[in-house]
């Protein structure tokens, strides 16, 4: 796009220092809040993982029977959790990437640097992820984050609103395509099939011998860093999450009330009616179809209850906000831990792996659903209630600070500390 000009071009500004991390007094509310309750969500996912000698059926690695409280501790997980926070996750990261160019070019820096600023910092996602897969869990998404955010950035951070719009239109289409392919290719496959691949995730974890569970690890790692990207949904997340934060969305929920409305409310309720008709099919209540195909409508609407969560915290902290409530201790709490949700993620797998998996103490071939859901609730509570003491001591978490001085330091030049 050009302009005209009435006389000679004004100077470029001397390009100024990198823009260091934002200010915990700057920090928007929503993402913080919304990353700090949505590691509940993370917790609930993935400890089904390690109940490895419960008979598995064919949905998300859920276990087959149990009492009342296992029916309930799966249908909730169904409905509300599978395949939803990982696209909000992806909306949010995509989000932060557009505050992050923003601010630094803002700040004076080159969008080139800018640019390379943001390609450090996903290959250390990438690297870091690639660690925690090999010490403690295959179904590590950091690294996934990285893989994306190292695609996508060149390719969609420049274009214009139009632009990305019409290719959340195309990815959206692909992903149905992709879904009903896979659904169709599931319900054609050999009795069994399903099993087999939830059993090569289970494997690790069901592996005694430590070195071996590592081994066995980072090769299912790398389906999980292709399948992230090639699956759809989490590219597609992403373009909203850029185009939202080209238009400050969350950082000024009060300008946009009606269209989070217009996301929030039917993303959500499409995302948990078909995790109910999938969950109703699951505890034995109904006969709809086939799994596969219940499996990958669910997966697919995933998209639509991802970015509606995301949007529902923007209506939350609107809400927040204008009763000025933002110091209330629950509140408070929750974004604390968002603003270390990294190191809050981490610490999810130092407490599943050595505590359930086989290769540590074993304990979770001794739960059910409710119970390894009581797990997950009460290791993240552990992990609201550390990064409330760390906020109180005006300490970041590890993670974020490790992330921060691989990404700020240029390459051969000693680091600088980032402000607190």
């Amino acid at each position: 796009m050009t302009t005209d000009r009435t006389g000679p071009p004004p100077p470029k500004p001397a390009p100024g220092p990198l823009a260091r991390s934002t200010p915990v007094s700057e920090r928007v509310l929503a993402p913080d809040l919304a990353r700090g309750m949505m590691l509940l969500l993370i917790a609930l996912a993935h400890v089904p993982w390690f109940l490895y000698e419960a008979p598995m059926g064919e949905v998300l690695l859920h276990p087959v029977g149990g009492n009342l409280a296992d029916r309930a501790a799966q249908a909730l997980t169904l409905i509300v959790v599978d395949a939803r926070t990982h696209t909000m996750f992806g909306f949010l990261f995509a989000y932060g990437i557009g505050q992050m160019y923003a601010r630094q070019t803002a700040r004076g820096t080159g969008p080139k640097e800018a640019r390379r600023l943001l390609r450090r910092r996903h290959l250390w996602m990438l690297v870091l992820g690639a660690v925690h897969a090999v010490l403690l869990w295959q179904g590590d998404i950091i690294g996934v984050y990285g893989l994306i955010g190292l695609v996508m950035v060149p390719l969609f951070l420049g274009r214009g609103d139009r632009a990305l719009k019409i290719w959340v239109a195309v990815l959206l289409a692909l992903g149905a395509l992709i879904a009903l392919v896979t659904a169709v290719s599931a319900v054609a496959a050999p009795v069994g099939a399903a099993v087999g691949a939830g059993d090569i995730q289970r494997l690790s974890i069901a592996e005694a011998g430590y070195p071996s569970s590592a081994a066995i690890r980072f090769p299912t790692w790398l389906l999980t860093l292709v399948s992230g990207l090639f699956t759809l949904a989490l590219p597609t997340a992403f373009l909203i999450g850029l185009l939202a934060a080209r238009h400050r969305i969350l950082e000024e929920p009060s300008r946009h009330l009606p269209l989070l409305r217009r996301i929030a409310v039917p993303g959500i309720a499409t995302g948990w009616l078909t995790g109910a008709a999938l969950a109703l099919q699951h505890v034995g209540a109904v006969d709809l179809a086939p799994e596969a195909v219940l499996s990958g409508l669910h997966f697919y609407t995933g998209i639509f209850a991802g970015v509606g969560y995301a949007a529902l915290f923007g209506l939350i902290a609107h809400r927040i906000t204008a009763r000025g409530a933002r110091e209330l201790p629950p509140v408070r709490a929750l974004v604390a831990l968002g603003r270390r949700s990294l190191s809050g993620y981490l610490a999810q797998s130092l407490v599943f792996g050595p505590f359930l998996a086989a290769w540590g103490l074993g304990l979770g071939a001794y739960l059910s659903s409710w119970s390894a859901a009581l797990v997950a609730l009460g290791t993240w509570l552990l992990t609201v209630a550390a990064a409330s003491l760390m906020d109180r001591a005006g300490v970041r978490g590890p993670a974020e600070t490790l992330l921060r001085r691989l990404t700020y330091r240029p390459a051969g030049r000693p680091a600088s500390r980032a402000p607190e």
